[in-house]
């Protein structure tokens, strides 16, 4: 039985999935430091092109990769817009926003561990 690829092909449909919904976490994240009062993050090509070195790196970690981005997702979502909510009412949202900025950020470290780092920071993805 022939083995697989190092380094399979990755579908550009799921390429563009995982690098929209990449930056929409990042656009999430941005709203999130700013109810926490945190300076907002400096532009990293590290992190901006973290997809593009995913597609390029992952392998079979692809999916890894995938799900990790999704379950990231699935935290930020309801957690700005209780955030949100809070907020609306005049209610000091630092708190709670710092706790799952710090979140977002372990996860975030998570996922791009997944990817050994390259030379892509020059690329754009």
């Amino acid at each position: 039985m022939p083995e697989a690829p190092a380094n399979p092909v990755v579908d550009p449909r799921a390429w563009q999935a995982l690098s929209l919904r990449w930056a929409a976490l990042h656009d999430a994240a941005s709203a999130v430091a700013m109810l926490a009062a945190q300076a907002p993050e400096k532009p990293d090509p590290e992190i901006r092109n973290f997809p593009a070195r995913a597609r390029d790196h992952a392998g079979k970690r692809f999916a890894l990769v995938e799900h990790g981005v999704a379950d990231m997702a699935a935290f930020m979502q309801p957690g700005l817009a209780a955030l949100l909510a809070v907020n609306a009412r005049g209610q000091d949202a630092s708190a709670p926003a710092r706790a799952l900025w710090q979140e977002f950020q372990a996860a975030r470290a998570a996922v791009m561990a997944l990817v050994p780092a390259g030379d892509s920071a020059r690329r754009s993805a």
